[in-house]
Formats: C-alpha cells, sequence, structure tokens
C-alpha cells in the first residue's frame, strides 16, 4: 500500500511503525473472510481492510473522524485477521495508533465518556470493582440490560484455602482484576495443580492491573503506568540471586497474559523501563505453555476426568499468544473427550468491554459461538480466558468452567 504520511508524523517512532505496517498490506482481502464483524456486516469498513483504509487517510489527515471512530469502534481487536494475513500486517499494532489519533481528533458524547471514565476507575482495581458489583448487584433490575448482563454472579461458596510455598520451583501468578472478584477459583485451582506437580505459586500484593483495559481504551499512558507498576513489583522476584527467584510469571487469564507479552513494544521508547519489559515480556507464560511441558495426567485421575467438553479457545489464546491447541491437547492427555466446534477460531464477542458498548453485535456472535459450542451436545464448556467465560456463561445451557478447573477438580490425592 501506498502512503503520503505528514513529514512531522513519519518523524516519530510511531508514524514509522505505522508507515512500515501500511505498506505491508496488499489489499488482498484475505482478512476479510475471517473477520466476524465483516462477516455480521458484510460492510468493507467493518472489516480489517476497510479499517486499514480509514486509519491511513486519519494520518494523512484525509479521514472524517466520526466515521472512522465508529468502524474502529467496531472491531473487536481479535486478530483473527493477522492468523490469515499472508503478508504478516500487524493489525493490532496499527489499530492502537488509529484509535490513539481518532481519539484527539472528536470528542466523544458525554454518555460515552462518563461510562469509559466510570469502567476505567473501577475494573482495573480489583477492590473498587468488587465494591462496584456488590451495589450493581442490589439494583440490578434498575439497570440497562448491557449492565445487567455484565454484572458477575456471586459465589456460591468459599473457595478453599492456598497451598502453602514449600517447593524449589516457584512461578509468579498474576491475580487478574475481574478473575480476582468474580472468579477467584480460578488461580486457586491453578496453585493446586502446580503445586501436585511440585510447582509452588507465588503471589504479589504489590502487583496490579496488566494495562489491558487501559490499552483497549486508548489510554496509552495510564496503561503503560500499571506496566511500569508491575514490573517494579514482579522484578526482584527474576533476579537469579535471588532466593526467592521464580522461574516464570503465569497468566490463567489468556487476555493479561498476552497484554505482558506486549509490554516489550509498548514500552519500547521508555529508556528506564524498556529492557527490563523486554525481559518481563520473556518470561511471562500462558498457564498452558507451563503445563504443556509437566506430567499433568500422572496427577489426574482418568476416570474422574472422563467427560464430553467444548473447548473455547479465545481469540488472545489463539490469535494472540498462537497457542492453538495447547490446552486441547493437555485436555485429552488428562482423559477428557473434547467435541469439534465449528468456527472454532471466530470471537465469542466478549473481548473486554466490547459487550458493554457494541451490545448488538457482541450478542450475535456470543449466540453463535455458543450454539457452535453446543451443537454437539457437552457436558461442560470450558475456556482460557475470565472474559470469554463469564460472558458465555450468561446464556449458556450448560456449566462453563476455566480449564484448569476441570484439572484440579479430578486431582489424585496426595
Amino acid at each position: 500500500m501506498q502512503t503520503q504520511l505528514p513529514a512531522k508524523l513519519l518523524s516519530t517512532g510511531q508514524g514509522q511503525e505505522a508507515d512500515a505496517i501500511l505498506r505491508r498490506c496488499v489489499h488482498c482481502g484475505f482478512c476479510n473472510a475471517t473477520c466476524p464483524t465483516y462477516q455480521l456486516q458484510n460492510d468493507e469498513l467493518d472489516g480489517p481492510r476497510g479499517r486499514i483504509y480509514l486509519i491511513k487517510q486519519l494520518l494523512e489527515g484525509q479521514a472524517e473522524g466520526k466515521v472512522a471512530r465508529e468502524h474502529l469502534d467496531r472491531c473487536l481487536t481479535c486478530r483473527n485477521c493477522e492468523t490469515t494475513c499472508p503478508s504478516g500486517v500487524e493489525y493490532n499494532r496499527l489499530l492502537d495508533i488509529g484509535r490513539e489519533r481518532v481519539e484527539s481528533l472528536v470528542k466523544r458524547p458525554l454518555h460515552e465518556r462518563l461510562l469509559r471514565w466510570l469502567l476505567l476507575q473501577s475494573v482495573p482495581f480489583p477492590k473498587r470493582f468488587a465494591v462496584g458489583v456488590s451495589m450493581a448487584r442490589k439494583v440490578r433490575p434498575l439497570l440497562p440490560k448491557v449492565l445487567r448482563k455484565a454484572i458477575p454472579p456471586p459465589r456460591a461458596a468459599a473457595i478453599g484455602e492456598w497451598p502453602v510455598v514449600r517447593h524449589t520451583r516457584r512461578v509468579l501468578l498474576l491475580d487478574g482484576c475481574v478473575q480476582s472478584v468474580a472468579a477467584p477459583e480460578i488461580n486457586l485451582a491453578t496453585a493446586r495443580v502446580l503445586d501436585n506437580l511440585g510447582i509452588s505459586v507465588v503471589r504479589i500484593p504489590d502487583g496490579g492491573c496488566c494495562g489491558a483495559l487501559n490499552q483497549h481504551l486508548s489510554g496509552a499512558e495510564s496503561a503503560a503506568a500499571f506496566m511500569r507498576r508491575n514490573i517494579d513489583a514482579w522484578w526482584p522476584y527474576l533476579d537469579e540471586r535471588s532466593p526467592d527467584r521464580v522461574e516464570a510469571i503465569i497468566s490463567t487469564a489468556s487476555a493479561c497474559g498476552l497484554q505482558v507479552k506486549d509490554y516489550a513494544h509498548y514500552l519500547r521508547y521508555d529508556k528506564q523501563y524498556a529492557e527490563k519489559a523486554a525481559s518481563i515480556s520473556e518470561r511471562v507464560k500462558d498457564v498452558s505453555e507451563l503445563l504443556a511441558a509437566e506430567p499433568v495426567a500422572n496427577v489426574v485421575s482418568m476416570a474422574g476426568s472422563a467427560a464430553r467438553i467444548a473447548f473455547h479457545a479465545p481469540c488472545t489464546l489463539q490469535h494472540g499468544q498462537r497457542l492453538t491447541g495447547v490446552v486441547e491437547n493437555i485436555l485429552a492427555r488428562c482423559g477428557f473427550e473434547l467435541v469439534l466446534v465449528k468456527d472454532s477460531h471466530l470471537c465469542c464477542g466478549a473481548a473486554g468491554t466490547y459487550s458493554i458498548f457494541q451490545p448488538v453485535l457482541s450478542e450475535q456472535l456470543q449466540a453463535n459461538k455458543l450454539a457452535a459450542l453446543q451443537a454437539d451436545a457437552p457436558a461442560m464448556i470450558s475456556s482460557a480466558n475470565i472474559g470469554c467465560l463469564l460472558h458465555l456463561r450468561q446464556d449458556a445451557a450448560v456449566p462453563v468452567k476455566h480449564w484448569v478447573e476441570l484439572l484440579a477438580d479430578c486431582l489424585i490425592p496426595e
């Protein structure tokens, strides 16, 4: 693609990055074939190729800001197009740049600005989020449908005791913002499974949100602040000379894991943090990457795990982290029967806050995904990301659990 970006923009790192990405695009349209919103809307501007043109025009000063914002807002950031693209176009990087530009050009309506502010002031902070969820449950009938559906249900019971740190092998485990409030049992299950494999989980109270929510809502500076805070909290545990040294940083939410893997990119121009961010990105793993190399089947009862499971691979796992098939192989090794899921590459419609800001499209994608997941009558649906899990759980006809919980439910007593 030919570009004519202004010289002032091309003198910046962001401008050079955008120009390089734009020039890789060859207009082939393969990306549209796997884009969830293009399939629903059948509109060129609601597919990656059209959005790339819009971003190009934005950067060249030719696009109408409100039109560009409408179509960029409809993007799920699922990265399906990156998996499909034969030219290696880093669409996600370009989308960040385009969204940041459109936010600087066009002021959003007051109600949108207020909702975005409320989300940014509550969701990344677990204590605030917990209070907000508790209050929202009390006034649930008075809330709009989209917010009623987004409220996590209360837990049925206490989650139990965490294993003590007792092994030489240790990992840090991200608590997560939404997950630590809505489903803390996921990380407890992970700690139990790893403990049975001789790996202790270390939790860091000084850590915080990974920064993904802020990044996706065009809050690059606040996202970077969360990243720096986490790096400061985690860094002492990565020092090889420390008695508390861990071998990796583990995430059970694929969206959070992907965000941390991108720290090296987001902080690449930060003189104080760039090197540390690169090291952090190299050390973070989705929990499936760790368990894939461990004898998990040795600690799981095959008799207890014999169940038909429909696995939903989150976009952040399969298109972002490129870990397609890893979870499925672990579950199969442990005796679970995995049903075939049609169009497993497509997004479920959760996509962070997408279900709040784009409820119509989100509900269509959710309905399509649940139909595909439940077509072969599984006993349960499992996923690898808290957002997808809560989104699917809203209307699923069968239980929806994190896949590590399935392993923990079948652990052989020590």
